[in-house]
């Protein structure tokens, strides 16, 4: 009994804290937005389509079915005031077939912004995001550096710069390099952290044609993270959560097409997408030298190693529409034979001088990943509701780890499961609510911290996009948003026990410009 009592006090301090804190955040971002225009996902997407955000997203990065096809099309169609092709043409994206969702999206655009593009004024298709942010853990952090306290902590996470649009009428692309705050632990001795780095880039070249009976749009595709390319948001580069914190504890051990290899490798693949419904593609990724990682601002020991030849990665999915509503069910996967490094760097911290060597083992660990995912769509009158499900297994051949005691076990496996469901609800989206459950289980090995892999928890979040129907003479120059999100963990690491010192509140400001 007196330890409830003991611990209502606290708790009540706890929550005028972050009350405190939510409100000065939230009148900040009022005040900073109070003459915003409507909110779009990229704006030098929007000068070039003059879509509103709701036509593209659900939530950003959650893309709607005319989203995903605006990506499929290399990211090319035009509409909008403004033409971001260096060199006047016909408008981006028009070819002999026009997909009829892009073709109902450039009529509208078309009806406010008419005229051939060599009488638009060019706007280079630049774009710049930052993210702020209050974090409460509920367990402080283990000995934070400078400036960071033990918790509550306010950070300016990233400032990402970015090209988005198109480059000529049929090659379009999004590439980012961002500006990433120094982690709570600091960077130590660590010659690699460094802080500007290249990040999610995807170049795309694009057509559609008709073959047969069958209406095709087809392309080519370089890109630097495996699944960025993807359009669905149910694979793991763009999945959800869109923005998280720089002081939360993650999502514990995952596959590697989840992120290991991301900005560490370069690839190239080809698509099709048949008669708006059917998606294929097959791509190629090769890891970049450790020298080149090191200039693109990317440290090389992040990931597990170096590829040893080329990762074929594959896509498959199917999306049927019926009324409003669509349904996607498709499978994804990879294949990587890695080289662990010999002799990765001491983490910092650690009051060991930092040496390293960029060499690796002659011995390969082979990952087999096979993904499985589906999503449903329905579109009502003020409405978006989405609903995702998303499976990732991976079997893990360590002959190289396990012959130089980095494994305890010959082999392993690595399961990821994700499911997850919103409902965007007013004009172009203003409020969206989210909620997703997340796991991964696996074999125990002392390879993974903590010797389990299994992690599971619950992520709950609500966000919003104020005066997105304002016509503000910033239109279509800048937009924001607000959110709150809160990550619950059950398991971590392989125990419930202390699971919970990881929950994590996080109140973020999101503008672009």
């Amino acid at each position: 009994m007196r330890d409830d009592c003991g611990r209502f006090p606290f708790m009540l301090r706890r929550l005028q804290t972050i009350a405190a804190v939510g409100a000065i955040c939230l009148l900040a971002g009022f005040l900073t937005i109070g003459f915003a225009p409507p909110a779009e996902a990229l704006p030098s997407y929007a000068r070039q389509t003059g879509q509103p955000c709701g036509t593209c997203h659900t939530d950003f990065a959650g893309l709607t079915p005319y989203g995903r096809l605006f990506k499929i099309q290399g990211y090319t169609a035009g509409g909008g005031a403004y033409r971001s092709t260096l060199f006047p043409g016909s408008d981006p994206g028009s070819s002999a077939y026009v997909p009829p969702l892009l073709a109902l999206a450039k009529s509208i655009a078309a009806s406010d912004n008419s005229g051939p593009s060599d009488q638009k004024p060019y706007a280079p298709p630049l774009s710049m995001m930052t993210v702020v942010g209050f974090t409460n853990t509920q367990a402080p952090l283990p000995q934070p550096s400078a400036p960071y306290n033990g918790n509550n902590n306010v950070a300016l996470s990233s400032v990402n710069f970015m090209y988005g649009g198109a480059i000529t009428d049929h090659i379009g692309a999004f590439a980012q390099v961002s500006y990433n705050a120094q982690p709570a632990g600091g960077f130590g001795g660590d010659p690699f952290g460094q802080s500007l780095t290249w990040d999610n880039t995807d170049i795309r070249y694009a057509d559609s044609t008709r073959i047969g009976s069958f209406n095709v749009t087809y392309g080519i595709t370089a890109n630097n993270n495996p699944t960025v390319q993807d359009p669905w948001n149910t694979t793991p580069a763009w999945a959800f959560p869109y923005v998280s914190s720089n002081f939360g504890a993650g999502f514990g051990p995952t596959p590697i097409i989840d992120g290991a290899f991301a900005q560490h490798v370069a690839s190239f693949g080809a698509y099709a997408f048949i008669n708006d419904s059917l998606y294929l593609e097959t791509s190629i990724y090769g890891t970049l030298s450790p020298s080149a990682q090191i200039h693109l601002g990317v440290d090389p020991f992040s990931a597990p190693g170096q590829f040893d030849g080329a990762a074929p990665y594959w896509r498959v999915a199917y999306e049927p529409h019926w009324g409003n509503s669509w349904l996607e069910v498709g499978t994804f996967g990879m294949y990587a034979q890695v080289h662990p490094w010999s002799s990765p760097p001491t983490p910092p911290g650690t009051g060991v001088p930092v040496t390293f060597t960029t060499g690796t083992f002659p011995q390969t660990d082979n990952y087999t990943d096979f993904g499985f995912d589906t999503q449903y769509q329905y579109q009502g009158s003020n409405f978006w509701v989405t609903l995702r499900g998303s499976y990732i297994y991976e079997f893990q051949k360590l002959d190289a780890s396990f012959a130089n005691g980095i494994s305890t076990n010959p082999a392993d496996v690595l399961n990821e499961a994700r499911a997850y469901a919103s409902l965007a609800y007013g004009n172009y989206n203003r409020v969206v609510l989210t909620g997703q459950y997340f796991t991964s289980w696996g074999t125990p090995d002392l390879g993974f911290e903590g010797g389990s892999p299994n992690t599971k928890g619950w992520i709950a979040e609500i966000a919003y996009i104020p005066f997105s129907m304002s016509q503000a003479p910033l239109w279509p120059w800048f937009n924001v948003r607000i959110g709150l999100q809160y990550t619950l963990y059950t398991e971590f690491n392989g125990t419930s026990v202390g699971a919970s010192a990881n929950n994590t509140l996080y109140l973020y400001l999101w503008a672009a410009m």
